[in-house]
Parts: structure tokens; sequence; C-alpha cells
């Protein structure tokens, strides 16, 4: 009994270390896709999305670290190099608010409007998809490892989504009424989540936190 429960138990821990390897490696090729076609586009709305997957793909490692800690030392005091990786991506995603608002300022400031959001369509699309699968099997991993910190990463995973949804609609609406603020607007939602997930990432350096409360 004992044997069949480790090997349970082994087997959850590997499962947890590829979604964590997906993860990064997903956003790596989201990251250089949106920013592409956004820069191609002028859709400024998918470049700053594809900027916000490459500060993923650091927050990733990050918890890709945490879980080979778990698995070695079990849920130990946070390492020095962990909370300095959170720092640097709450850093990250306080200067990408600062790009967004920038850039929706400029946006409606010079009336720019994308050439099309087909793109921004597609991988939003696929994001959302993609990122609710991979968030609930992060979930059901947590919870067989009895892992908290798992779970939690899981329901952050969940913020993608909604980030995905505000390229999705902002994108569609585009190509639907062809407004010049859409695409600013699309921008400024990015920003209020890239906020949060800045500020987390700093509340969970300093109180030692799993992942985000506000989940």
């Amino acid at each position: 009994m004992e044997t069949t429960l480790n090997t349970s138990t082994q087997n959850g821990w590997k499962i947890a270390t590829g979604l964590a390897v997906f993860t990064v490696l997903y956003n790596i090729g989201e990251g250089l896709v949106s920013l592409y076609f956004g820069a191609h586009d002028e859709a400024l709305t998918l470049a700053g999305f594809g900027v916000d997957s490459f500060i993923e793909v650091i927050s990733g490692l990050g918890i890709l670290a945490m879980i080979t800690r778990l698995r070695r030392y079990g849920s130990a005091e946070r390492g020095r190099s962990e909370k300095l990786a959170l720092q640097i991506t709450g850093s990250c995603f306080y200067v990408l608010v600062v790009g967004l608002l920038l850039g929706a300022g400029i946006s409606i400031w010079k009336s720019q409007q994308p050439e099309t959001t087909v793109a921004g369509i597609i991988v939003s699309v696929l994001s959302i998809v993609i990122m609710r699968l991979l968030a609930s099997w992060k979930i059901r991993t947590g919870k067989q490892l009895r892992s908290a910190s798992i779970i939690a990463d899981g329901k952050c995973t969940m913020v993608c989504v909604y980030m995905s949804v505000v390229l999705l609609v902002s994108s569609v609406l585009y190509a639907l009424v062809h407004l010049p603020f859409i695409d600013a607007a699309g921008m400024l939602g990015l920003a209020w989540f890239s906020f949060k997930e800045g500020q987390e990432s700093f509340e969970k350096a300093k109180d030692n936190a799993t992942c985000c409360d506000h989940c």
C-alpha cells in the first residue's frame, strides 16, 4: 500500500514538473508569435500580450524552481533566490503596466488602428483553451499531491485566461466595428491584470505566500 502511494506521489510530481516545463515553453512560443504579428499588424494589444507572455516565462521558471525544491526538501522556507525571482517578476510587470498605459495614450492621441486583428483572435482563442486545460490539470495534480503551492499555481494560470479574454474581446470588437479606441481599451485591460500580477509577486516575496491570493 505504501509503495503504491509513493509511486502515485512520484508520478504526481513528474506531472507537476512536466506541466511547469510546458507552461514555460508555451509562453515562449506565444510571446514570439504575439510580438511578431503585433508589430507587423500594428496591433498594440497583441504586442503587449506578447510581452506579458515573456514575463510569464520568468514567473514559470520560478514555479519550476519551487517544484524542484518541494520535491527535494518539502515545504521548507522559501529560498533567497526564489524571493529575488519574484521581485524581478513583479518589477517586470510594473514596467509592462507603464508601457501599456503609454501605448494606450499614444494610440488614443494618434487614433492608431491595427491593420488587422485576426492574429489576436487566433492567439487568444488558443490561449484560452490551452491555459484553461492547463489550469485544471495543475489544480487536479496539486490536490493529488496535497500541495497548496501547486493548486495556487493552477489558479494563477487562470489569470492568463482572463488576459486572453481581454485580447479576444478587443480583437473581435475591432474586427466588427473598427473603432480606433478599442485597441487602446484592450491595452488598459491588460495593464490592470499586469498590475495585479506585479502586486501579487511582491506580496509573495514579502510574505512567503505560495501564489496569487486574488485568484
